[in-house]
């Protein structure tokens, strides 16, 4: 993996929302609407976990290249000091300081992939940890508008069956493993269909175990973390390839509680980091690589 190696005010933004609001009439009540709207996202009006501080959840570990540790290409502990490195790490702080906080008002505690999707009441204000939109999962929880078009990608060492593989039809015959409730795993069971069932792992760092143990043959999981597993965590590694977009996309966005007051205010404030260009920047320091397609 080749490591490449913030925003425009949140005002702004509204004041362009409330241009676009009057209605045909020129009436005061879309106005008053829009005012209503600005003042629910200050800082100050916030529905938070914990008043004055926004709370954010991710994984323990968190994995680079959307998390970092101190050390290059290690993971971070959420339960020890930030680093601010990182795609996902970035990104939160990014959309946090839209949101009016200083990096010392940012709290991160951890929450377990297949925990941050489930309903009921949560103990962040958002989560941000790779997780795809569905429409199952926005039953229980509200999502963000995307901050990273996803796709998905196979991932072996050199010297396997699926080592040279050029196509999907040359993976049907595979072993294959991916994280449990992730997308990754749906990418096996609906689009790859191999023969052979798929093993599925707590933790990708389970995953990358059992294909060091040559127990799978691959591990499907999103394109950047196949290039960090390819060149840090596997010995030969090798991206086999990136599966072809569907129509429509897959993308992460941030996790919040169902029906959130918040929801609103973060995509406001992850327009914005759009606009500054920051997402392409962020996405060209942590995200380079390349990978042929598999079709």
């Amino acid at each position: 993996m080749r490591k490449a190696l913030l925003a425009l005010p949140l005002l702004l933004v509204l004041a362009v929302l409330a241009a676009g609001c009057g209605g045909d009439d020129g009436g005061s009540a879309a106005g008053d609407t829009t005012t209503q709207e600005a003042a629910s996202c200050e800082k100050d009006s916030l529905d938070l976990v914990t008043p004055g501080r926004l709370t954010i959840g991710t994984d323990n570990p968190a994995f680079p290249p959307w998390f970092e540790g101190t050390k290059q290409f290690d993971p971070w502990d959420p339960t020890t000091p930030p680093t601010k490195k990182g795609y996902e790490q970035e990104t939160a702080y990014a959309i946090a300081r839209e949101l009016g906080f200083t990096d010392d008002e940012v709290t991160w505690v951890v929450v377990p992939f297949n925990q941050s999707f489930r309903p009921g009441a949560k103990n962040f204000d958002f989560d941000i940890n790779q997780i795809s939109y569905k429409p199952a999962r926005a039953q229980a929880v509200d999502f963000s508008d995307s901050y990273y078009d996803v796709e998905q990608a196979v991932v072996t060492v050199e010297g396997t069956s699926i080592a040279n593989a050029m196509s999907i039809a040359d993976l049907k015959d595979a072993k294959l493993g991916a994280q449990i409730g992730t997308t990754s795993l749906e990418a096996i069971t609906e689009r790859i269909q191999p023969t052979a069932e798929p093993s599925v792992y707590d933790t990708n760092n389970d995953a990358v175990s059992a294909l060091k143990a040559k127990q799978v043959d691959g591990i499907v999981v999103d394109f950047p973390t196949a290039l960090f597993m390819a060149a840090v965590q596997l010995d030969n590694g090798k991206v086999v390839g990136r599966l072809a977009a569907e129509e429509g996309g897959e993308y992460f966005g941030v996790v919040l509680e169902k029906d959130s007051a918040l929801t609103e205010c973060v995509n406001q404030a992850l327009a914005a980091v759009k606009d500054a260009g920051t997402l392409d920047e962020l996405e060209q320091k942590w995200l380079t690589g390349s990978a042929p397609v598999l079709e």
